[in-house]
């Protein structure tokens, strides 16, 4: 991989969610994320049905390739598949890891949500680049049906079992965010702090800075 599709050296994941976006489309959102130096973005839309999420993902594609950002798609395998997307983002719910690997084959990234330390070396089985830790702390009101934040701890104790990229997600903000560095995560997924911002590139670069600073 080259270092634009590193997810070792992904500080900051920026997830689009139209719930929380104040009216802003993914494309706004998604812009003003980039603009403020986000590693990465990940379309994430839990109601759109294909078609519009297929064009929703069209217009991030291009956007995102145009200003070498790498771009993920969360949970649908599908529409990352049919916009050349970068790599796919799966929970545990969604179809297996290792299902989803050999479909997308060797030259994506795949992304795995995990809350324990079976699951994060069973996705390192199944071939995944990076894992999804959390929720870390309660996040704000974008997945209803998320499980009791785990703390800080879970992080620690997945760090000390697998080698692949953490990446704590689940009410990170700009108050929390040395913590989970400080914690073992090499990043963070963040969605309210920045979505629901005034100003989305303003929230993305201090939490950017934050983020780069801490070390481990």
């Amino acid at each position: 991989m080259t270092d634009r599709i590193s997810p070792g050296l992904w500080r900051l994941h920026v997830l689009t969610d139209r719930k929380t976006s104040r009216g802003r489309s993914h494309l706004q959102v998604a812009e003003a994320a980039i603009a403020g130096g986000a590693d990465v973005l990940q379309l994430r839309d839990k109601e759109a049905s294909s078609g519009p999420l297929y064009q929703e993902a069209m217009r991030l594609r291009k956007l995102t390739r145009d200003a070498q950002v790498p771009f993920i798609v969360n949970d649908r395998l599908d529409i990352a598949l049919a916009v050349d997307a970068d790599g796919v983002h799966v929970g545990q719910s969604d179809l297996p890891a290792s299902v989803v690997r050999r479909i997308m084959g060797p030259g994506k990234v795949l992304g795995v949500s995990v809350a324990t330390v079976e699951e994060a070396l069973q996705a390192e089985k199944d071939g995944a680049d990076y894992l999804g830790v959390g929720p870390v702390f309660e996040a704000r009101g974008t997945k209803p049906d998320t499980c009791e934040p785990m703390g800080l701890e879970c992080i620690a104790r997945i760090r000390r079992h697998c080698s692949l990229p953490i990446v704590a997600i689940g009410g990170i903000d700009e108050g929390n965010a040395r913590k989970v560095r400080e914690a073992g995560a090499d990043g963070a997924a963040v969605i309210s702090a920045i979505v629901s911002a005034d100003d989305i590139s303003q929230a993305t670069r201090r939490l950017k800075r934050i983020l780069e600073e801490t070390g481990k």
